[in-house]
């Protein structure tokens, strides 16, 4: 191709790109009549065994840690399969995979019941759903919203020159994650819906963690999610894509729901999940729970989307974080699978450290991580955070496999908890990464609950994923190079990692895109 034609060719391209950004507009906001979340009653299966416990513990929230992917996906479909009033779900990815068609299928069937269903989702990954999402909202009991919304929706292409072209408004997500039923019981932490959160995957499966809480927190997480439900920067799926809200999308829909029988019969996971004690204990009550008076939920304003000037203040879950490590007196152990502290965090850890607090963190390696553009933003800070006493662990890919190499996607890393434990009583789970993302552009949200028991046990937990079997040391020389160690190996460059994996991260490491991370 000669040099005009190659100019011609980018005109046109920079034409195109401008004439879909130009066009892009969304629809009137129609059907976007303030909802509630339904109040919690006495006569649903939820309330005849949650509602004495919330008696015999006035005031309080009781809280369980669901830190196994089995347990997650059965306490949120026997949730739904138990509803007899509402379920509320909101999430930033929604996969269409067996657990996210098992799933939803569970929440088709309670609307058939008779219960009232919504969906908030962000849409930058459920547009690839339209289809599935407009059926569902053809139910008369179904309602889906979604969040900072695509215009267009079908097209890869065009969704990228859509990104492109109004950058400012779509970078801004909602990563929030929370299932709530009967507004008896929410689960609320890390997971999205997909395979990989749950064990299903055949590929590496995420370490996550989830808060399941009873009581007046659950009340608190559905406020939170009325003010996401009701905000201008959500919008009804029908109104977008009128044209497939039907009832001929919806027996579209149902029929490839009832196809999900021999694909579930043939899951070697879904048999698993029947030979689990697992569901036997949620249906028999045995769920141990934490109650305690100390606890607070946290969400950040769904507005911080339009991308303000000080996006801090409209940053609920950051000012918590921040107040809970001053308040700290003697440790604060940090999880966070994207870790980008920043210069400024970096330094405020060092301080902490400084102070007397024993500072440690838990995030990825490089071999582990899925999004190497990350690594590459703490990879920077990593030498100072260490030379000022903060002690760092790296996970080692599970099951003998690395991240894949996809520069911003998600592909499987190890990692994806987003917890706190400060001193020995005080907990955080949620959905905040210790970085500019979360800090800045994405809305987040997150739980703190104060109970010496639960601190153990995510304590424990902690402990588990540091041990030698599962992550590397990262430590300091004494020439001051970086070396990584597990007890019996000592290495001198990221363990496990690929060459194209360490030239990825380290050429992200000094572009001017840390904002982004």
């Amino acid at each position: 191709m000669g040099l005009r034609r190659r100019i011609a060719w980018v005109n046109s391209l920079l034409l195109g790109v401008m004439l879909v950004a130009g066009c892009a507009s969304l629809p009137p906001r129609v059907g976007t009549a303030e909802q509630a979340a339904l109040p919690a009653g006495d006569s649903s299966p939820l309330d005849s065994v949650l509602a004495p416990l919330e008696a015999r513990n006035p005031g309080e929230t009781g809280f369980h840690l669901v830190t196994d992917g089995v347990e997650a996906f059965a306490l949120r479909g026997l949730g739904a399969r138990k509803a007899a009033r509402s379920i509320d779900v909101q999430y930033y990815i929604w996969h269409d995979d067996l657990s996210g068609r098992l799933l939803a299928r569970e929440l088709l069937a309670a609307a058939d019941r008779g219960v009232r269903v919504r969906i908030l989702l962000d849409d930058l990954d459920a547009r690839a759903n339209n289809f599935a999402l407009a059926g569902l909202d053809a139910h008369p009991l179904i309602e889906v919203r979604l969040f900072n919304p695509f215009s267009s929706r079908k097209g890869g292409v065009v969704k990228g020159i859509e990104f492109i072209g109004n950058f400012s408004r779509m970078n801004h997500r909602m990563h929030n994650k929370n299932w709530i039923v009967d507004n008896r019981l929410a689960i609320s932490g890390g997971r999205n819906i997909g395979d990989e959160y749950f064990a299903a995957s055949d590929g590496v499966n995420f370490l996550d963690t989830d808060f399941a809480m009873v009581g007046p927190g659950v009340r608190e997480v559905s406020a939170s999610f009325d003010a996401y439900w009701n905000s201008t920067v959500v919008w009804p799926v029908a109104a977008l894509s009128p044209e497939l809200a039907n009832d001929a999308s919806l027996a579209t829909l149902r029929a490839r729901h009832d196809g999900l029988a021999v694909q579930a019969a043939e899951s070697q996971w879904v048999q698993s999940l029947a030979g689990s004690d697992v569901a036997a204990r949620i249906q028999a009550g045995e769920i141990p729970m934490r109650w305690t008076s100390r606890w607070q939920v946290l969400a950040d304003d769904p507005l911080k989307a339009q991308g303000d000037d000080n996006p801090i203040e409209r940053s609920a879950v950051l000012r918590g974080l921040l107040a809970a490590m001053d308040g700290s007196q003697t440790s604060i152990r940090l999880i966070s699978p994207y870790f980008v502290p920043g210069q400024k965090g970096t330094q405020l850890l060092a301080t902490l450290d400084r102070d007397g607090r024993r500072v440690s963190v838990l995030t990825n390696s490089l071999a582990a991580n899925d999004v190497a553009a990350v690594h590459g933003g703490y990879s920077r800070h990593r030498k100072e955070l260490l030379r000022n006493g903060v002690e760092l662990w790296e996970l080692k890919p599970q099951g003998g496999q690395a991240a894949s190499d996809s520069l911003f996607g998600s592909s499987g890393a190890s990692l994806h908890t987003k917890a706190a434990i400060f001193d020995e009583d005080t907990v955080l789970v949620g959905s905040f990464n210790l970085d500019p993302r979360s800090v800045s552009l994405n809305c987040e949200q997150g739980v703190f609950a104060s109970d010496p028991v639960l601190a153990a046990e995510l304590g424990e937990h902690y402990n588990h994923m540091t041990s030698p079997e599962r992550a590397w040391r990262v430590e300091l020389d004494a020439a001051g190079k970086l070396r990584w160690s597990d007890g019996e190996r000592t290495l001198d460059e990221e363990p496990e990692a690929s060459l194209k994996r360490r030239t990825t991260a380290w050429l992200m490491r000094w572009l001017p895109v840390q904002s982004q991370l």
